[in-house]
C-alpha cells in the first residue's frame, strides 16, 4: 500500500486548507484511514480517522475545526480545517491500517502546512 498526500502549503491565519491523501495497492477494504501531525520538537499528534465503513472518529487538537472524509470509490482520504492558527504549522501525515488479516499499516510521507500569522 502506498500513500500519497497533496494540499499542503502556507496558508494565512484565519484561513481554510484542504488535504487529499490518494491510497494505491490492493486490500484497501476494511481498513482505518487517518490523518496526523508532528509540529517541530512535538510529538506527533492525531488529528482523526474513518473507517471504510464510514465510522469517523477526531482527535482532540482540531476538534470543531476540522471535517475528515472518505471517499472509498477513489481510495481517498479528506482533511478540511478552518479557522487555521500559527500553532497548526506541522507536518501533516496520512495514515492506513488495517486491523484484519492481512494486517497492515502504513504512513505517507507527509506534507508541509504552514501557518503564517
Amino acid at each position: 500500500v502506498q500513500l500519497q498526500a497533496s494540499g499542503g502549503g502556507l496558508v494565512q491565519a484565519g484561513g481554510s486548507l484542504r488535504l487529499s491523501c490518494a491510497a494505491s495497492g490492493s486490500m484497501l477494504g476494511s481498513s482505518i484511514m487517518g490523518w496526523y501531525r508532528q509540529a517541530p520538537g512535538k510529538q506527533r499528534e492525531f488529528i482523526g480517522s474513518v473507517t471504510s465503513g464510514g465510522i469517523i472518529d477526531y482527535g482532540d487538537s482540531v476538534k470543531g475545526r476540522s471535517t475528515i472524509s472518505r471517499n472509498n470509490a477513489k481510495n481517498t482520504l479528506y482533511l478540511e480545517m478552518n479557522s487555521l492558527k500559527p500553532e497548526d504549522t506541522a507536518v501533516y501525515y496520512c495514515n492506513i491500517k488495517r486491523r484484519v488479516t492481512p494486517t497492515y499499516n502504513f504512513w505517507g510521507p507527509g506534507t508541509q502546512v504552514t501557518v503564517s500569522s
